[in-house]
């Protein structure tokens, strides 16, 4: 199935990806499916299906979550994205329905999108990979803290940190990077002398959105 009126952006953290798709539905009277716009489906997921989605779900003990590896953690990673893939396409096949465009900030896999989508649909935005492990504690929001909260009780905190730091830079690596990057599709790199009204008006033209 082809999704005609869904517009898909995907890459790596802090490049601009959930700002932007705010901002194309509110300036094309569209629909947003913002970061994790699946978490509705979550509570009804069975476990043995979605084992990956379901395991923070059914979580007894959150220190469990920052104590895996590095290779724990990609894995985990990687199945997370696979089962939000299937999640995705049954939401968007509904909304596809509509009239309106539909903007993604999307989980789906490089290949699908190639299988579901235009190519002047698909924008891929990135930002360097040392930024997003450097920033992460850095967002204010609850997750985050909670995590750090979680490290600094360990019995050696910094042994924590550095571990969870190590999780990161896995799925933050240069291959991931290059990947998305040598992809085929249109690409943005995250410019901090850059400001939004200009990212926007780039995303805009690679889109084929400006009137």
């Amino acid at each position: 199935m082809k999704f005609n009126n869904v517009f898909f952006i995907n890459g790596t953290a802090y490049a601009g990806k959930s700002t932007m798709v705010k901002l194309l539905a509110e300036r094309h009277n569209g629909i947003a499916c913002e970061e994790n716009y699946h978490d509705s489906m979550l509570p009804g997921l069975d476990s043995r299906e979605f084992p990956c989605l379901t395991y923070t779900r059914d979580l007894q003990d959150w220190h469990d979550f920052i104590r895996r590896t590095p290779d724990e953690y990609e894995a985990w990673v990687r199945g997370v994205s696979k089962e939000c893939e299937v999640l995705e396409l049954q939401i968007l096949e509904k909304l596809a329905a509509t009239d309106k465009p539909v903007f993604v900030d999307t989980n789906i896999s490089l290949g699908t999108l190639r299988e579901i989508s235009d190519y002047d649909h698909v924008l891929i935005m990135l930002a360097n990979p040392k930024v997003s492990v450097k920033r992460f504690f850095e967002r204010p929001d609850k997750e985050k803290q909670f995590l750090y909260k979680l490290m600094m009780e360990e019995p050696e905190p910094e042994r924590a940190l550095e571990n969870f730091r190590q999780c990161l830079e896995r799925i933050n690596s240069s291959a991931v990077y290059e990947e998305f990057f040598h992809s085929g599709f249109r690409v943005i790199l995250r410019d901090d002398s850059r400001s939004i009204e200009k990212t926007f008006a780039l995303v805009e033209r690679e889109l084929g959105l400006q009137k």
